[in-house]
């Protein structure tokens, strides 16, 4: 929005100061008091056209040049003593954007123009030509207007090159915070969960060998630590920019079906549509949102069983998960990290999604993801 507003005012700056040269200029030619002939409506039509050709000198600064060097040429063509104002802001302005080549071959162009305009009107003798032509367009001026857009254009380059050393240092320290966030998480989170993961796989072992049963709790929890050790070493591989473990995607999702069964939540999952490859953070998308909605069904939700459905359309991955669980639309309950995790995933890749209880009880959440904006 921001950048909308310099433009507008831009361009508006840019017309107020074309307004103020062509009012200039015609006035400058009605100052001499000349007849409406047809040659002299002609020289007020190119005094006019000039000045005012300046509010495209930002989109289109070599036509500007172009146009306003010819109409300079033109008025005084016509007979037109007045000062080839419009054509040095033409000259500042192709300096400027970088034109510097064509600006002086142009400016040399119309220096050589001039006396023969000031011989065609047949006003003045070739000495008055020339000096007429002179003081249309002073070769010191010429070179201020030359050099004022150069030093302009080479400060706006320094801008820019400040910015994108900015930019780099940004990022080269948002590199470095990812790879101190993954060493933080490999020493404070690693050692842990290895100890869950191999306690509750030498309990199961236990229970197995003396030939008890093994309580599916205590099954649940080692699936759960085998499971968490898989995700930290994928974060921390992502965190570590290493692309040597694909990420959970798609593909995956018919494992978290299968481990939610296996927890006593009766899981589903429908896949419709003709399927497509999508792009990697689309399927990383999906994949955290069913995981997510699958874990709070079975913390909170209280529910007997739960359905997944993705649905393959042409531009749009559609993602939905139900639950037959406590809720209902009069105790919504609160949002919680997890929730606003999968909201903020969904709109980072442009898409919609709506988590809210169902008329009918229970819980839906459901995400459309665009395939092609995210490609």
């Amino acid at each position: 929005m921001s950048r909308r507003r310099l433009r507008v005012r831009a361009g508006l700056r840019d017309w107020l100061i074309a307004v103020g040269v062509a009012a200039a200029l015609l006035v400058t030619g009605l100052s001499g008091h000349r007849a409406a002939t047809g040659p002299d409506l002609l020289g007020y039509g190119l005094l006019a056209v000039g000045g005012l050709a300046l509010a495209a000198g930002r989109r289109a600064p070599v036509a500007v040049l172009a146009v306003t060097g010819l109409c300079a040429v033109g008025y005084q063509a016509a007979g037109f003593d007045v000062a080839a104002v419009a054509f040095l802001f033409a000259v500042y302005a192709a300096v400027r954007a970088g034109h510097r080549i064509v600006t002086v071959a142009v400016s040399v162009a119309v220096l050589a123009s001039l006396p023969l305009a000031a011989l065609v009107s047949g006003l003045h003798d070739t000495g008055e030509a020339f000096a007429q032509a002179r003081g249309a367009l002073q070769i010191a001026w010429l070179i201020a207007a030359g050099a004022a857009g150069e030093a302009l254009r080479q400060a706006e380059q320094r801008a820019d090159e400040a910015e994108r050393t900015r930019e780099e240092t940004a990022r080269r320290r948002a590199d470095e915070e990812r790879l101190h966030i993954a060493r933080e998480l490999h020493d404070s989170l690693t050692h842990q969960i290895s100890v869950i993961k191999v306690q509750s796989e030498a309990a199961v072992h236990v229970a197995r060998k003396r030939g008890e049963s093994v309580p599916e709790a205590l099954l649940a929890i080692r699936e759960a630590g085998r499971e968490a050790s898989r995700e930290l070493r994928a974060t921390l591989e992502a965190l570590r920019d290493d692309d040597t473990t694909p990420p959970h995607g798609l593909d995956h999702v018919t494992e978290l079906v299968e481990r939610a069964a296996k927890s006593g939540l009766a899981t589903t999952l429908t896949i419709e549509g003709r399927r497509h490859d999508v792009p990697t953070a689309v399927g990383r998308t999906a994949y955290r949102v069913v995981q997510e909605s699958l874990t709070n069904i079975a913390r909170h939700a209280d529910a007997g069983t739960a359905s997944v459905h993705i649905d393959y359309r042409p531009d749009t991955l559609a993602v939905r998960i139900d639950d037959d669980g406590k809720a209902t639309p009069d105790s919504a309950p609160q949002p919680g990290i997890g929730l606003l995790g999968m909201r903020e995933r969904v709109t980072a890749l442009g898409g919609r999604l709506r988590a809210e209880p169902r008329s009918g009880g229970g819980f839906t959440v459901q995400a459309e993801l665009p395939v092609e904006r995210a490609s």
